[in-house]
């Protein structure tokens, strides 16, 4: 699979670009790699859909912040064609009725950009988005999850279609606008003649007149009802982040396209193991027997137990690296460390024995402390394992 470009590549603009130059990167390529003009180059459709989906991200504040941050990982699935399992790539219908709005009454393409099935000029309706939260353990954020959920949503009426008309009856065009769906009001001023346009108060908008209304949906084209979505979650995910699935929210009513479902991540906190960064941390409390004449400890991971060998004479403060046994990186780029911080316990209640265990060897000289000039303080030991 070849590697995504970068969106701002892709549109020919840098990192810096104002909202209003994205949009007028996206419309000079958009016309100049719109398949309709190309039809002898079969790589233009390929350029086109690259041009709308890097538009989708970087016009949405949101997406583009998480993708500045993040990567192609961090809005995987929020354009449409993301990894992970979130979208299913980008139509040409998914494009025109998503951004053919930025090109207005100018389009180059007629009414191709405003279209909704019948080339009648007037723009595709999007359902509204729906949002929930989704909490996670760690193992299943290190990892990466499949969640099988049940979201209560709008959808398409099977009896209609999603027209609202009653089963075996079409749809007229409205009197009011000619099946427009918008009226034009021309009024004559000093500087000449000005057109506004606005919604057809007649049909809503519609530009179709429903004469026996469905009677599964009342005429909604559209039923409220359980959908089971699969979510496919990347491992290296982090409180707070959002992922998108595009077509997963509401069906608008009477026709149009499906909404966005965001998932926004959750992080369930453990018991034992502390996430920092792509790394976890554990504290292990050894005995000042274990600590002193080293031991063999069972310690917790995300990915089960694992058993360490602890050196005699280890210090309290000692931190042991375990390669790889972290959090993924969300970009693709390996694995975190798990750091284990060596805690020393000290008895709080003696017996007599044992406390004339230790009066006998207060004085022996190996029990005074002689830290060497190499051992190195807390922080010090800190910076060289998160620097």
């Amino acid at each position: 699979m070849a590697k995504k470009r970068d969106y701002y590549e892709v549109l020919g603009v840098d990192r810096g670009a104002s909202a209003d130059d994205i949009k007028k990167a996206y419309r000079k390529l958009a016309i100049k790699f719109h398949p309709d003009k190309n039809p002898d180059d079969p790589t233009a459709e390929d350029k086109f859909k690259e041009a709308a989906e890097a538009y989708s991200i970087l016009s949405d504040e949101n997406k583009r912040a998480r993708y500045d941050q993040y990567g192609h990982a961090g809005v995987s699935g929020a354009s449409g064609a993301g990894a992970g399992g979130f979208g299913g790539g980008f139509s040409m219908d998914d494009i025109f009725s998503q951004f053919g709005d930025i090109f207005g009454d100018s389009s180059p393409f007629g009414d191709i950009f405003g279209r909704q099935g019948g080339g009648n000029g007037r723009r595709v309706r999007k359902g509204s988005d729906l949002r929930i939260k989704l909490k996670l353990n760690l193992e299943e954020v290190a990892n990466g999850t499949e969640k099988k959920i049940k979201v209560k949503r709008h959808v398409t009426c099977t009896t209609c279609g999603g027209n609202g008309a009653k089963h075996g009856t079409s749809l007229t065009n409205c009197n009011g606008c000619n099946g427009t769906g918008q009226v034009r009001k021309v009024v004559s001023t000093m500087l000449g003649q000005m057109v506004s346009t606005s919604t057809c108060p007649t049909c809503n908008g519609d530009g179709k007149i429903i004469s026996e209304r469905c009677d599964s949906c009342a005429g909604e084209g559209r039923l409220l009802q359980d959908d089971l979505i699969t979510l496919n979650i990347p491992g290296g995910v982090a409180e707070g982040m959002q992922l998108s699935m595009s077509g997963k929210g509401n069906v608008p009513a009477r026709g149009g396209v499906a909404g966005d479902l965001l998932i926004v991540i959750e992080e369930e906190e453990d018991a034992q193991l502390k996430r920092d960064g792509n790394n976890v941390v554990f504290d292990m409390h050894l005995s000042f027997v274990d600590a002193a004449l080293g031991t063999s400890v069972e310690i917790p991971t995300i990915d089960g137990k694992a058993r360490i060998t602890v050196e005699q004479g280890t210090q309290a403060g000692k931190i042991l690296r375990l390669k790889g046994k972290g959090i993924k990186d969300l970009n693709g780029y390996g694995k975190g460390d798990q750091l284990v911080h060596i805690n020393v316990w000290t008895p709080q209640q003696l017996s007599a024995d044992e406390r004339e265990t230790l009066e006998s060897l207060r004085h022996s000289p190996n029990f005074q402390p002689k830290p060497g000039k190499n051992e190195k303080g807390f922080f010090d030991k800190m910076k060289d394992f998160f620097h």
